[in-house]
C-alpha cells in the first residue's frame, strides 16, 4: 500500500513541476493507440500514413509536450525528428502485430500495466487540478513548519571509542593540552568524521541520540564534556565549537516544495478513502 501510495503521488506532483505529461513516454502511445486516434480531431490531418495506417496528429502532439517538459524546444527541427520517431514506431508496430507478438503473455500483462499507469497518473493528475492546494493551506504549512523548526544548530566535533576507559584518557590528555581534532583523528572510530578531527558539521540536536544532544546542548562553545557520554554507538568526548540562530527561508523559497508536499498528501488521502470503500478479497 505505502509503495503505491508513493507511486501514485510522484504521479500527482508531476504537474507542479511542469512534467505532467512525462509519466508514460515510452509506452503509453502504443497501449492506447486506437484511443489517441479516436480522440484526434477530425480536422486534423494525420502526420503520416504506413501501409495505410494513419499516424494522429495526436501523438505528435503528446509527444512534442513530453519533449518540451524535458527542456526540448519547439521547433520544427524537433517535430520532424518525433515525426521520424512515431513513423518508425508504427512500422515496427505493425511488423510484431503481423508477427503475432501483441498475443504474447508477457506481452499482454506489458500492455495491460501501460494501460493501467497512463489510466492512474491520468486519474491522479485530474483530481489534482479538480482539488488544488491553495494558497491559504501553502501558508499555514509554511506557518507550522516554522514552529516545529530548530530554533539553533550547533557546531559540534566527537571523537567516538569503545569503552568508557578509552573515553576518559582522552578527556585526560585533552586537560593537559592535547588538541581534539588530533585526537579524533588518531582515536575515533567513527570513519565518517575521523579525517575531518572530528567534525560533525552544523546540525540540529534532533539530528543525534538523546544523550549526545542532551550534552553537546549544556556545553560552552570551545569547551568539551568532561565525562564519557554513552549512546548506543559507544562512548563519546564532545566539543562543541560553534553555536547559531536558524532562519526558516522565506515563503517564496519554500512555496513550491511545500505545494508538492501538500499534493502529494492530498494523493495519499486519496488513495486510502478509495481503499477503504474497495472491495480486496
Amino acid at each position: 500500500m505505502k509503495r503505491t501510495t508513493m507511486i501514485l503521488a510522484a504521479l500527482a506532483a508531476a504537474p507542479l513541476v511542469a512534467l505532467a505529461q512525462s509519466a508514460n513516454d515510452k509506452d503509453a502511445p502504443k497501449a492506447d493507440t486506437p484511443k489517441a486516434s479516436a480522440r484526434a480531431p477530425s480536422k486534423s490531418a494525420p502526420i503520416a500514413k504506413v501501409n495505410g495506417v494513419a499516424v494522429p496528429k495526436a501523438r505528435l502532439d503528446m509527444m512534442m509536450l513530453q519533449q518540451m517538459g524535458r527542456g526540448v524546444p519547439d521547433n520544427e527541427q524537433t517535430r520532424g525528428l518525433v515525426r521520424e520517431e512515431l513513423v518508425n514506431r508504427e512500422v515496427i508496430a505493425q511488423e510484431a502485430l503481423k508477427a503475432g507478438i501483441a498475443k504474447v503473455p508477457e506481452v499482454q500483462t506489458q500492455l495491460d500495466l501501460t494501460r493501467q499507469e497512463v489510466l492512474v497518473g491520468a486519474y491522479v493528475r485530474d483530481y489534482i487540478r479538480k482539488h488544488p492546494v491553495t494558497e491559504s493551506e501553502i501558508e499555514k504549512e509554511y506557518e507550522r513548519i516554522k514552529t516545529i523548526a530548530p530554533q539553533t544548530e550547533y557546531k559540534a566535533r566527537h571523537i567516538l571509542v569503545d569503552t568508557e576507559a578509552q573515553a576518559k584518557d582522552l578527556i585526560g590528555q585533552l586537560k593537559k593540552g592535547a588538541k581534539f581534532d588530533e585526537l579524533a583523528a588518531k582515536n575515533s572510530k567513527d570513519s565518517g568524521t575521523k579525517d575531518r578531527g572530528g567534525d560533525l558539521d552544523w546540525n540540529a540536536p534532533g539530528v543525534f541520540d538523546k544523550q549526545f544532544s542532551d550534552a553537546m546542548v549544556k556545553l560552552d562553545k570551545g569547551k568539551y564534556t568532561e565525562a564519557p557520554v554513552q549512546t548506543r554507538f559507544g562512548y563519546h568526548v564532545i566539543q562543541l565549537d560553534d553555536v547559531r540562530a536558524v532562519k526558516v527561508p522565506p515563503l517564496a523559497e519554500l512555496k513550491p516544495r511545500i505545494q508538492q508536499q501538500l499534493a502529494q498528501q492530498r494523493v495519499e488521502d486519496l488513495v486510502r478513502g478509495l481503499r477503504a470503500k474497495a472491495k480486496v478479497e
